[in-house]
């Protein structure tokens, strides 16, 4: 089994734009210029972004916009030299804690057809492939695969979601 990196997550501030700029830029081929953060925090009442830190390094972040009952993960990223230690998927279940906290019951998101680790990710929180969107990507027009949750407030997504979190027990 892969170590388990105990972090904690908290809401994103202005103030950690600058260390999650660096990450975007090491993890996405099309970052999101600083002004997209700034305006994700301070005018998007839709908006809920997270990050993690390890002591006080911020290592990982991760963001969704709530509308009505549905939660649209927007991002979810890692330094890369601590990737594989689960911190995504605690980002991913801090963003389905807060979507169930806003009232979403369901979770969507689009993934690179070919980020094949993520889509494994997803499926083990019962993310299920609904759709792809042609071209979706700007920087080479790969395809993106629509992912999206059962009902977040049925018994049996809740009941796998404390079974999965029991690998996180004691953060």
């Amino acid at each position: 089994m892969k170590q388990i990196t105990r972090v904690a997550l908290r809401p994103m501030t202005v103030e950690d734009i600058a260390h999650v700029l660096e990450i975007e830029r090491t993890s996405f081929r099309t970052p999101w210029p600083a002004d997209a953060y700034t305006h994700e925090l301070k005018e998007n009442r839709l908006a809920t972004y997270i990050v993690a830190n390890l002591e006080d390094r911020l290592v990982g972040y991760a963001g969704m916009w709530v509308i009505l009952d549905e939660a649209h993960i927007t991002t979810i990223a890692v330094e890369p030299e601590f990737r594989g230690q689960h911190i995504g998927e605690r980002l991913l279940v801090g963003l389905i804690d807060a979507g169930v906290e806003r009232g979403a019951r369901w979770m969507t998101l689009e993934v690179r057809k070919s980020n094949l680790t993520a889509q494994a990710l997803y499926r083990k929180y019962g993310f299920r492939e609904i759709g792809t969107r042609k071209g979706y990507y700007s920087d080479n027009r790969e395809d993106a695969i629509v992912m999206w949750t059962g009902n977040l407030r049925e018994r049996d997504f809740q009941a796998r979601l404390a079974d999965l979190r029991k690998d996180f027990s004691g953060e």
